[in-house]
């Protein structure tokens, strides 16, 4: 996919109010951006690919976001390739590689869709592939899963993250998230105050009552490393938005014959599931 048909497209979408702009989001996290949140990212990838390094391997982050992971598959010694399908995100993955690895021919950034096949196959095979809080948002969650399965070499190992299916809560949250995207930026805190009441006020009258206010707050860590603020903005918008329970990711990739490595949870609740698959090798006796 060529980038202007990309960017055209995807401007197109945030108008319409069909579609979350993600990117201008992370671009003011990067401001807040620490070593501290680069160690915590390097730190998750080794836990979950169960690696203390990646060196002589190469890794694809699909929907690379703010591009920090992609930055620590680089600082373990992997080979990247990062995409985006939101222009603002291929920004914001550029500027790290400028801070971080300027002139690095081992990370390459891109602007394409996960559902574009053409673009994927010519991708080629990835001994990692990441795709963390990415698929869902695609408004085609399923086809982008099977999409990426040409990407992982025989042996590589598929790390994705998707949001929960918790059943009515998460209907009522698609209706939320479509409201959000639909309305002007001057509109959007009618939804979004009541939502910092539903996700936050308990957690903040807990902390009262222990005379320990705003402490929850002030030590929260996001998975991808945002402030509370932005992720709350980031969930709240997040549209297009799809879910699905574990076992159907696991069934899924268990018939393209993938086996399951590990597995996070999020205990039923509101979040993602992580998973961390192997695609077998051609070659079974290897």
């Amino acid at each position: 996919m060529a980038d202007g048909v990309s960017i055209k497209t995807h401007a197109e979408e945030i108008q319409r109010g069909e579609r979350f702009a993600f990117g201008a989001n992370w671009l003011r996290f990067l401001k807040g951006l620490n070593d501290g949140t680069i160690q915590e990212a390097i730190h998750s990838l080794k836990t979950m690919l169960e690696v203390e390094n990646l060196n002589g391997k190469t890794f694809l982050d699909i929907g690379s976001g703010s591009g920090l992971f992609s930055l620590a598959a680089r600082y373990l010694g992997a080979k990247v390739v990062s995409f985006d399908y939101d222009p603002q995100s291929v920004a914001c993955t550029n500027e790290l590689k400028n801070r971080y690895f300027t002139n690095d021919s081992n990370w390459q950034i891109q602007s394409g869709s996960v559902l574009d096949r053409t673009y994927l196959n010519n991708l080629g095979k990835f001994d990692v592939v990441y795709s963390w809080g990415v698929l869902h948002h695609t408004g085609e969650m399923w086809t982008a899963m099977a999409n990426i399965d040409q990407n992982v070499a025989p042996g590589g190992k598929l790390f994705i993250a998707l949001y929960n299916d918790q059943g009515r809560p998460s209907k009522r949250w698609w209706s939320v998230k479509k409201a959000y995207v639909s309305l002007p930026n001057t509109m959007r805190w009618l939804v979004l105050v009541p939502c910092y009441v539903r996700l936050w006020g308990p957690t903040m009258v807990r902390d009262l009552i222990a005379l320990r206010p705003f402490s929850t707050w002030l030590s929260y860590k996001s998975n991808r490393g945002m402030s509370p603020h932005r992720d709350v903005i980031d969930w709240v918008g997040g549209f297009p938005f799809e879910v699905s329970k574990p076992e159907q990711i696991f069934d899924f990739y268990r018939n393209l014959g993938y086996s399951l490595l590990r597995l996070k949870t999020c205990a039923g609740g509101l979040g993602c599931n992580e998973f961390v698959f192997q695609k077998k090798r051609q070659d079974s006796s290897l």
